[in-house]
């Protein structure tokens, strides 16, 4: 669980990042959700697109992902989210302890 200084600091670092995947009409599928779990895996921290033709919203399909490779949601903003899994191996952010 990451606290609010960490969340704060994750979504600073997010604001930079363009959308690297998106959801379409077709909702989430096992492949894209393997997708994104092996982007976290290097990279830690990912923006998501929900696209208006979407049955979902970006808080729905964030937490959908989050659940099944057992991320975190940052933040939801409109149609955008933003998910962190910490790589226990080889960690790529420093967060802060507190």
């Amino acid at each position: 669980m990451i606290t609010p200084k960490q969340r704060a600091e994750l979504k600073a670092l997010a604001n930079a990042l363009e959308p690297a995947f998106q959801v379409g009409k077709g909702g989430v599928n096992d492949a894209q959700t393997a997708q994104i779990d092996d982007y976290l895996r290097v990279h830690e921290l990912v923006k998501i697109k929900v696209l208006d033709n979407s049955l979902l919203t970006a808080k729905e399909a964030a937490i959908e992902i989050s659940e099944s490779i057992g991320a975190e949601v940052v933040q939801t903003i409109g149609s955008k989210a933003i998910l962190y899994k910490r790589n226990e191996k080889e960690p790529v952010i420093k967060l802060k302890n507190k």
